[in-house]
């Protein structure tokens, strides 16, 4: 049986795909250090049907300190999902919290992956290494992150393809693109504008809506992510995991507004946020080639269970460290 390591476990992407191996028939070793980027009793939550599994075992670590030779012990594979997110969160002096959380991490997980002979190494990386298309001499596709935040994915993405290239450590490099759904970080996008359509709240958008994102379910992510660990790629390998139709945002709370039913919901908006890109496209035809794997679930469709998530956290009580006080009544949702 394939034992797996998924740092960043009980987190958005980690608690679907950790449940996702299990379902394979792997063992998951899932390490988590519950950093307070948000309430950490959301992490919990996103793993509580994990925690008595006999499939799953929990690491509560910082991959910084924990003893790494230890942590891979009887490990076969590891996807690095741990790290520091947030564009807007990287500038200035906690940039230092991004070197070491996202650069520092990947290459302490990087040695011990080496020295354990592991069959793969899936790095998380982020369509934020791409940056904005600017009239910058550059080849296309090359990648200009425009933030700290997208330096440091892109730092780490060259960690792994130096230790593919001089050790042949078997490194994989996924770029996730706008990764929505069910369990999403609650900074994001569409977890901020579904909770304010739920409340009744205004819509804080940021710039005036036109930028667009390649908007990608996670359930998708998942997939590509469990076949980047036994698909035959070149060590060094970087693929764009997408869905492939960048839609902008104003559609997207189009989507919302539909799915929320509730009409014409008031938007305040603000100045667009330093590292913020007018727009972000996958290219995944290399994705469909080498890993088999095709995006299934559409916008409307992924929105819908997202929407329905949210629905269900104020159904069994209020969601960690928000209060139902003062909401008024729910919107109907559309399931």
């Amino acid at each position: 049986m394939t034992h797996i390591l998924v740092t960043g476990a009980a987190g958005f992407i980690g608690s679907h795909l950790c449940e996702a191996l299990i379902r394979d028939g792997c063992n998951v070793r899932g390490i988590d250090a519950f950093t307070e980027f948000y309430n950490p009793a959301s992490k919990r939550r996103n793993i509580a049907g994990l925690v008595h599994d006999p499939a799953f075992e929990l690491v509560q670590a910082d991959v910084l300190t924990v003893p790494t030779g230890q942590l891979l012990d009887g490990i076969d594979a590891v996807v690095h999902l741990a790290g520091e997110p947030g564009v807007s969160t990287s500038w200035g002096p906690s940039f230092d919290r991004y070197v070491d959380r996202n650069v520092l991490a990947t290459q302490r997980l990087l040695e011990a992956a080496l020295a354990k002979r592991v069959s793969r190494f899936v790095f998380a990386s982020s369509s934020s290494v791409y940056g904005a298309e600017t009239d910058a001499l550059r080849a296309p596709g090359e990648p200009r992150p425009a933030s700290p935040y997208g330096v440091s994915k892109l730092a780490a993405e060259a960690l792994v393809g130096a230790y593919a290239y001089s050790y042949g450590l078997p490194g994989v490099s996924l770029r996730y693109f706008s990764v929505y759904g069910p369990r999403q970080r609650p900074d994001m996008a569409a977890n901020r504008f579904i909770e304010a359509l739920l409340d009744g709240r205004p819509l804080q958008l940021f710039g005036d809506g036109s930028q667009t994102r390649d908007f990608t379910f996670v359930g998708d992510i998942v997939r590509a992510t469990t076949r980047a660990l036994f698909a035959d790629l070149p060590p060094a390998s970087v693929l764009d995991i997408a869905y492939g139709r960048p839609t902008s945002v104003a559609t997207l709370i189009e989507e919302l507004r539909t799915i929320v039913d509730v009409g014409d919901s008031s938007l305040e908006t603000r100045e667009e946020r330093p590292g913020d890109v007018p727009r972000t496209a996958g290219r995944i035809d290399a994705a469909r080639q080498h890993l088999d794997w095709t995006p299934a679930v559409g916008l409307r469709a992924g929105l819908r269970q997202q929407v329905a998530w949210h629905a269900g956290l104020r159904d069994t009580g209020p969601a960690p460290g928000r209060s139902r006080e003062a909401t008024g009544p729910l919107p109907a949702v559309r399931r």
